[in-house]
């Protein structure tokens, strides 16, 4: 199960920069490639950290001490159409002559890409030429996310501790493939305040603090079929945090659940090893010449987000069996479902 968890992460991952072909945005200038790509990706990287902030409780109330359950949980981040195009203008690129629309779709919004005229200086057989290409940038896959959002899924075990608090633990050992390899690890504590409250822990009310912190590494090769080259392999790093104060009425059958709090995160997003650009030379001596132009390292940048957050939602309970589901209201609302095999 932990395998499934992860593999379905890294699908994601992959999916947008793999088959959205991200290595044709590097013919632009090395500065302009970077805006481009963070401009198309920066959906993902905002969504992903809002569903790993997500679905780490479905009740307030703790378990006894050495008791646990498993939960299974999906979490579905909804992307603000706004994010769905960007628009070239507000980029200030240096290297792009013309397009083909004012906008393009970011990894999160649907159709084709803007189709794309560079013009760039670049250092051939010991001379600055000037150079020029298309490049088209990659479209948007809201078609094949499931409900048209970022997808995070969670495998999570939590554990009864003394002093009504319980440990939160999200974990899969590093697993490698080929060409892709990719860990996770999410700690979190939920403590039960409810006493504090007085004559409320007669009722069957529950409050509690929850603070937790999850990371995510992946990186896979690409094999060089889009831009020859050598070494060529893209790294995501992603680290997000939420505090919340959360709250939830238990009766036998069904309880309602909800909290407000904090969400944050950053990511980082490399595309390393060597890339053979495919260039025409514009004027000169060599003018009308292919010129093939390496360039090494070519993309790193960060990402972050940080905002407010309130949930709502409700569990059903059959014996140690229970179905949850509920909704986040913050920059990218979040849908979360699953299931959890508790043991009091």
């Amino acid at each position: 199960m932990k395998k499934i968890i992860l593999l379905m992460l890294l699908c994601f991952m992959t999916q947008f920069s793999k088959a959205q072909e991200l290595e044709s945005i590097l013919l632009a200038a090395r500065e302009d490639a970077n805006k481009l790509t963070a401009a198309y990706i920066n959906p993902a990287m905002n969504g992903l950290i809002y569903g790993m902030n997500s679905g780490w409780y479905h009740t307030a109330k703790v378990h006894k001490k050495l008791g646990f359950d498993l939960t299974i949980g999906f979490n579905a981040s909804m992307v603000p159409t706004k994010d769905e195009i960007f628009s070239f203008a507000d980029l200030n690129l240096t290297s792009v002559t013309s397009t083909s629309s004012p906008t393009s779709a970011t990894v999160a919004g649907s159709g084709n890409g803007a189709t794309l005229t560079v013009s760039t200086d670049v250092e051939y057989q010991g001379n600055t030429q000037n150079v020029s290409t298309t490049l088209e940038m990659p479209s948007g896959i809201k078609g094949d996310l499931p409900l048209s959002a970022i997808p995070t899924p969670a495998l999570q075990l939590n554990v009864g501790l003394p002093l009504k608090m319980d440990a939160m633990i999200r974990v899969v050992p590093e697993i490698n493939t080929d060409d892709v390899k990719g860990k996770l690890l999410g700690i979190g504590l939920k403590k039960e305040i409810t006493g504090i409250f007085g004559p409320l822990d007669k009722l069957p009310l529950h409050v509690s603090l929850l603070a937790a912190y999850t990371s995510m590494d992946v990186s896979y090769a690409m094999d060089g079929d889009i831009v020859p080259g050598s070494n060529q392999r893209a790294e995501f790093d992603l680290s997000s945090f939420t505090a919340q104060a959360i709250a939830s009425l238990n009766f036998p059958i069904i309880n309602v659940y909800g909290g407000v709090g904090y969400t944050g995160g950053n990511s980082s997003l490399k595309m390393l090893g060597t890339y053979n650009l495919d260039y025409t030379i514009t004027g000169g001596p060599f003018d009308g010449q292919q010129a093939i132009v390496p360039v090494t390292d070519p993309i790193n940048m960060d990402f972050d987000t940080s905002g407010f957050r309130a949930t709502l939602g409700a569990r059903f309970s059959l014996g140690f069996f229970k179905i949850f589901g509920d909704y986040t209201i913050q920059e990218y609302n979040t849908l979360s479902a699953g299931m959890a095999f508790s043991f009091r």
